[in-house]
């Protein structure tokens, strides 16, 4: 079975609510099954990858701080995201990182980050920085075809608008605005969402729907892949929205 090769862009600046912990669950599942998981790194003014060699992009959240220190490196890497998300790279996202792949990214103090442009979203932070959505959260999406409650931890000021295809449902919480209806932007080799955690650790079947898009990648008979005992994870879910849904 071929290697999945996972870049994690800035790692050293975007680990909010334990995020760089999705990649260790990523990997621990492929190797759960016998997949080697390679796992690069990149971060400010390291040699540009061919990022269209990788299976997966990998981008964690972080305070609009570490957002703007990276904003210039990462427009550098405009082109090669670009190209290799037109070649069928993965892309995973996380708060700040969802936000960088967007039109822009204002601040509460009217600063405006650029990002990647590489979709027609944008994200506004309200002038106060007191105003933010943050507590857990529970979302209504489908993932290989299958109605799925995914759990998480929501902390942003910023409102993202104008996402089209949203990644799900909001059933608790706020999304991608303050009590908004939709969360995050998902495409078949995008998800993007605000959900911290780490978001995979909580909902396994995120974690095997890129797995197995990820060993596919490429190949021309589909590959299935072994099912896991999760009984743990789900138990531990279900603890969550039986709290947080309850009547």
């Amino acid at each position: 079975m071929k290697t999945v090769r996972i870049i994690h862009l800035y790692a050293d600046m975007l680990d909010l609510y334990g995020d760089s912990g999705n990649m260790e669950v990523f990997s621990f599942r492929c190797k759960k099954r016998g997949i080697d998981c390679q796992i690069d790194k990149y971060s400010i003014d390291s040699e540009i990858p061919d990022f269209s060699s990788y299976d997966l992009i990998y981008i964690g959240g972080g305070a609009d701080l570490e957002q703007q220190h990276i904003s210039a490196d990462l427009l550098k890497c405009r082109e090669g995201i670009i190209d290799a998300y037109k070649k069928g790279t993965f892309l995973f996202l996380i708060c700040g990182g969802y936000q960088l792949m967007g039109k822009y990214y204002r601040d509460a103090d009217g600063n405006e980050i650029k990002g990647l442009g590489l979709f027609d979203y944008f994200t506004v932070a309200p002038n106060s920085r007191r105003k933010r959505c943050i507590g857990n959260i529970v979302i209504e999406t489908e993932i290989a075809g299958k109605p799925v409650k995914v759990v998480g931890f929501e902390n942003h000021g910023g409102q993202t608008q104008g996402v089209k295809t949203p990644f799900g449902k909001v059933l608790y919480g706020n999304g991608n605005c303050s009590k908004s209806e939709a969360e995050g932007y998902c495409e078949k080799n995008v998800i993007a969402t605000y959900l911290h955690g780490p978001c995979l650790s909580k909902n396994p079947e995120i974690s095997d729907y890129m797995i197995e898009y990820c060993i596919n990648r490429g190949e021309k008979e589909h590959i299935a892949l072994e099912p896991l005992n999760d009984d743990l994870e789900k138990e531990c879910r279900q603890v969550m929205l039986d709290r947080l849904l309850r009547k």
